[in-house]
């Protein structure tokens, strides 16, 4: 099948890409300034133009829905790119898989229940796909990440140019320069982490069982079975940094950022994995995951900030 990725180009869409390959599928990258990260095939086009999903969807056997306004502090203050990209771009995501009767795929999020521009806007579209389903026959599987992490995953300052701060790269950067890692909060918070990999598979399972015309009645929870606090990831970041010489480092904690709870667990439902042909004791385990994105890090990231530093 010819599948269409909104938001292709970032970190869990590459992943996606190379999901689809692997299974003899043609992705299909669709992104607002042509880019891609994986080498696939790209559409140019905007996910908040109905017109262009129209054509996305015309032209594939299927769309994964992935393209976003991201952030959680970053939304806060204005929360109307959130509102615009996430909540009409996904309207019109359904839209066209309803036009041309083609299999769907949304990714939720794992704190859907957090009362923040992110989390409202995405959790949003979950409500319509199931109204979608039921009203008008379309065929769309809707499956949330917990915190996805893995390499290729992009930085932000001062690390690099991205414009949302995610939990691994700033900490990985962090432990690989020998600054201090910063944690929000106490640090005592669960927020679990799945391996992007892992996270591919089940979204394009997903997608695969919809063209079969398998339509989940439960939203797939993809995160593993034993929970971790953010200071207990930090310190695996920290360990695996060690084993490759550089030295430790302290952890430092911050305010909480806006929009999110001290205390809060975010975890994932795996009794939902087997709908995606997955279990919790397949996942990367995160003794495993983090060591390797630690090595990918000191290979491909850290040689061009010495660089530029310099």
């Amino acid at each position: 099948m010819k599948i269409g990725i909104t938001g292709g180009a970032g970190f869990i869409g590459g992943h996606v890409a190379d999901e689809l390959e692997a299974r003899g599928h043609e992705p299909v990258i669709f992104d607002h300034l042509g880019r891609s990260t994986s080498g696939h095939k790209v559409m140019l086009g905007d996910v908040r133009d109905d017109v262009a999903m129209a054509e996305l969807a015309a032209h594939t056997d299927g769309i994964i829905h992935l393209a976003a306004c991201l952030g959680t502090q970053e939304t806060i203050r204005n929360p109307r790119p959130a509102a615009k990209t996430n909540v009409e771009g996904g309207l019109n995501f359904l839209e066209a898989i309803t036009q041309y009767d083609i299999p769907g795929v949304y990714i939720g999020v794992g704190n859907h229940w957090m009362n923040n521009s992110y989390s409202i806007s995405k959790t949003t579209i979950e409500r319509f796909t199931d109204m979608f389903n039921r009203e008008r026959g379309t065929r769309c599987n809707v499956v949330r990440l917990v915190n996805a992490y893995g390499p290729r995953q992009s930085v932000a300052p001062p690390f690099g140019p991205a414009k949302v701060r995610k939990i691994t790269p700033a900490f990985v950067c962090r432990a690989l320069t020998g600054q201090p890692i910063e944690i929000y909060g106490d640090g005592q918070q669960v927020s679990d982490m799945v391996h992007v990999t892992d996270g591919a598979k089940a979204l394009v399972t997903a997608l695969e069982k919809a063209a079969a015309g398998t339509v989940l009645d439960r939203v797939v929870e993809v995160g593993p079975a034993e929970h971790r606090t953010v200071n207990e990831v930090a310190q695996q970041v920290i360990q695996a940094a060690a084993t490759l010489g550089f030295p430790a480092v302290p952890l430092i904690h911050l305010p909480m950022r806006p929009g999110e709870i001290p205390g809060a667990t975010v975890t994932a439902d795996t009794s939902t994995l087997p709908l995606v042909d997955m279990s919790a004791d397949t996942l990367v385990p995160l003794e495993t995951g983090i060591p390797d994105v630690v090595a990918w890090y000191t290979q491909h990231w850290l040689p061009s900030y010495q660089a530029g530093a310099a």
